[in-house]
């Protein structure tokens, strides 16, 4: 598959599995999984599943530059437990537009960090982007959405760090190898995670068995999702390209709560139509920007 083409297909693809994975948690939690659990059984499954990428193969590991997976190992734990914070605490609909914001943090770090410069085309798509967001969440039909304070403060966090995230592996990740870095990335959140065990509410047998079958395959399809988006960026680069076209799952967030919430016993679906078509013309605008990027 051409690099241009997989640049494209990639970030959306992870786009509907990370909205489908999302819904799949939020149940999980409403269950009972608790924050903690969830952010654990996630990165485990995360680490287990990377390692399949250990296959591709790539230069020996450079015990002097395994500082560099480390900070994306710490990046990558801080906004895990972010993201999971404002799934657990806010609306699927508004965690996960705010979610989005990441591409403008990815916009704002790559020139930091990269010799990659934002052109005027890609930033137009960035603000649209925004802007998109933005609309998606305005308040409408008198509906106030839940913890609506901290969804957007751990979700902004999250955006952040996973944009500074997405930044560092375009940079090092040609010079490490898509089969070494993010194996050892996941490898070492998976190992910080066992940091939050001593804070667990209580073990992890003493989840209930509904909470389980919501659980798995909701951290299975999260870790699917990142190696589809992260190994996107790790083999062809462009961070900002992918992190807009990455920023549909904010729409597919609306439509799939609107259309199949109610497989999820997700309550969402109570909005009314001003919310929808609110919601609609954030759609479209965020569809605006992934246009001005595929015709780029």
């Amino acid at each position: 598959m051409p690099a241009p083409t997989a640049l494209i297909v990639l970030p959306l693809l992870g786009a509907l599995v990370f909205t489908i994975s999302a819904l799949l948690l939020k149940r999980a939690s409403a269950l009972g999984a608790g924050l903690l659990r969830t952010a654990f059984v996630c990165n485990g499954a995360s680490a287990v599943l990377f390692s399949a990428l250990l296959g591709f193969g790539g230069p020996p590991v450079r015990v002097d530059l395994l500082w560099q997976p480390l900070c994306l190992a710490l990046a990558l734990f801080a906004g895990m437990l972010a993201q999971f914070l404002a799934l657990e605490k806010g609306d699927v609909s508004v965690a996960v537009p705010v979610l989005g914001l990441k591409v403008v943090a990815v916009a704002l770090v790559t020139p930091l960090l990269t010799n990659d410069h934002t052109d005027a085309r890609l930033w137009a798509a960035v603000l649209l982007s925004a802007v998109g967001i933005v609309v998606l969440n305005r308040k409408q039909d008198g509906r106030r959405p839940h913890n609506v304070g901290i969804t957007l403060l751990s979700a902004g966090f999250a955006a952040a760090s996973f944009g500074t995230f997405d930044v560092l592996v375009q940079r090092w990740g040609p010079a490490w190898g898509v089969g070494r870095l993010l194996p050892i990335v996941y490898a070492m959140n998976g190992v910080l995670s066992l940091l939050l065990i001593p804070k667990f509410r209580g073990p992890l047998s003493a989840l209930p068995r509904a909470a389980w079958k919501w659980l798995v395959p909701g951290a299975c399809a999260l870790a699917v999702q990142s190696i589809l988006f992260v190994g996107a960026v790790a083999v062809y680069g462009k961070a900002t390209i992918a992190n807009v076209i990455y920023s549909a799952r904010g729409l597919l967030s609306v439509v799939l709560v609107w259309l199949v919430g109610h497989w999820f016993s997700n309550v969402e679906q109570g909005l009314g139509r001003r919310t929808l078509a609110w919601r609609l013309l954030g759609a479209a605008l965020m569809l605006g920007a992934i246009v001005l990027v595929v015709t780029r």
